[in-house]
């Protein structure tokens, strides 16, 4: 029998980054409120940027987040690049592409090992699981230690790199760093495929809805990098254009703004990559996803780790071809390309391990005179709203605690950055 009266309010949504509050309120059987509150004050950083030398907008940015500092330097650097008519070397754009594996590995053995996992073990956090199922933690911290040594190895560390720079890199990684990386990393395949079997036990909740999912794309790779804006929906857009693809909005219950496309809502991060890239996955990431019983089109947000599980193996097999391209051409000291200008305007944007970014400056003697940063989960934010509403009324036969859970689980899927997330709002008093 359906519960006629269910009031959730659960503050703070814990093993997510940043304070975000889940409102439900359900009378005689119908939801009058169902929200996602985003309360946590403005990080202003694009306020920080403007006045500020070009070089600097990379290493500013990547404070927005200390989990993807190296996608949010790298949408940086594109951007100020785009603006100024840079044109980076092969060499440079086969190093950050190395460097941006590392970080997607080390965020998805995050979310999937330390902030999911316990949901489906059956454990309130990851220390009594450690406790509990130490072989577990240990090979995620395994991984994650791999992923780290990859970043620092290629830009002097993975939070806040320091080596990467407008044009190029100040720091490079010598033969002997390349050939041990690449050991190490077809040694993490057992641990890799210990992953896949893991999540072939463990059960996702089974819930779906039909949305739009949005990701950059390419023909000839699996994108986390420049590419285009591509929807399931149809259509593709340039990243110049992006605006046209998030239309921003303001809501009253969160310092965050909210996105929308060609419907209501939209999805990014691994789940929308996934969707939209499949046949350009690694033939072992394909297998991998058949083994977690992941087809495209996928329309579960849960599934949004088994996702991630997936471009674990992608990042592992595309990393070790990367460091056989450098070691094969051989990694040299050049300068980083220098600027053909000192004013315009550029937009770059990256797949990082949450989702779409956006970084749009407009520079003017060597000034950052404008900026706007779109970040994955603000683009998240309606569309796990979205699911909420979706959920809740499938739900109500249960206890409020396990309701409380599923939505609690649900948001997790999401691997949301909250504090990322806010925004600069502009108000007017009359």
């Amino acid at each position: 029998m359906a519960t006629a009266n269910v009031k959730i309010d659960v503050h703070h949504i814990t093993r997510v980054e940043g304070h975000g509050n889940i409102v439900v309120d359900v009378k005689n059987g119908q939801l009058k409120q169902c929200d996602l509150e985003i309360p946590e004050t403005p990080r202003f950083f694009e306020a920080m940027l403007r006045g500020r030398p070009y070089m600097e907008s990379s290493h500013i940015t990547s404070r927005i987040c200390g989990i993807c500092a190296i996608g949010h330097a790298t949408a940086s650097l594109r951007a100020t690049e785009k603006a100024l008519g840079v044109e980076p070397t092969e060499q440079t754009v086969l190093l950050r592409k190395l460097n941006f594996h590392g970080e997607m590995l080390d965020s998805h053995i995050l979310h999937a090992y330390m902030l999911v996992a316990p949901d489906l073990l059956g454990a309130p956090s990851v220390v009594p699981l450690a406790k509990a199922a130490p072989e577990v933690v240990l090979r995620a911290l395994r991984m994650k230690k791999l992923a780290g040594d990859l970043c620092a190895a290629l830009c002097g560390r993975h939070t806040h790199p320091i080596a990467m720079t407008v044009g190029g890199f100040t720091h490079f990684p010598s033969r002997a760093d390349l050939e041990g990386l690449r050991q190490r990393l077809i040694d993490t395949r057992p641990d890799v495929d210990a992953t896949v079997e893991l999540y072939q036990r463990l059960k996702l909740p089974a819930f779906e809805r039909n949305t739009e999912f949005i990701a950059l794309s390419k023909p000839d790779e699996y994108c986390y990098i420049d590419g285009v804006i591509k929807s399931t929906d149809g259509g593709t857009w340039p990243i110049e254009d992006y605006r046209q693809v998030t239309n921003e909005t303001l809501v009253k219950h969160s310092s965050a703004k909210r996105c929308r496309n060609q419907r209501e809502s939209y999805m990014v991060g691994a789940l929308a990559r996934f969707n939209v890239n499949f046949d350009q996955l690694h033939p072992k990431a394909k297998s991998a996803a058949a083994a977690i019983n992941l087809r495209p089109k996928c329309v579960n947000p849960y599934m949004n780790t088994a996702a991630q599980v997936v471009e674990i193996v992608h990042c592992v097999e595309d990393a070790i071809r990367l460091c056989d391209v450098l070691l094969t051409r051989g990694v040299s000291w050049e300068e980083p390309v220098k600027p053909g200008r000192l004013s315009g305007e550029g937009t770059g944007a990256c797949d990082v391990p949450r989702g779409t970014l956006f970084h749009n400056y407009v520079i003017q003697d060597g000034l950052v005179s404008g900026a706007n940063c779109i970040i994955p989960t603000g683009q998240n934010l309606n569309n796990i709203e979205a699911d909420m509403r979706a959920l809740v009324p499938t739900l109500l036969d249960k206890r409020p605690e396990e309701i409380t859970l599923s939505l609690e689980m649900l948001v997790r899927a999401y691997d949301p950055c909250i504090s990322c997330s806010t925004h600069l709002l502009h108000v007017e008093y009359v």
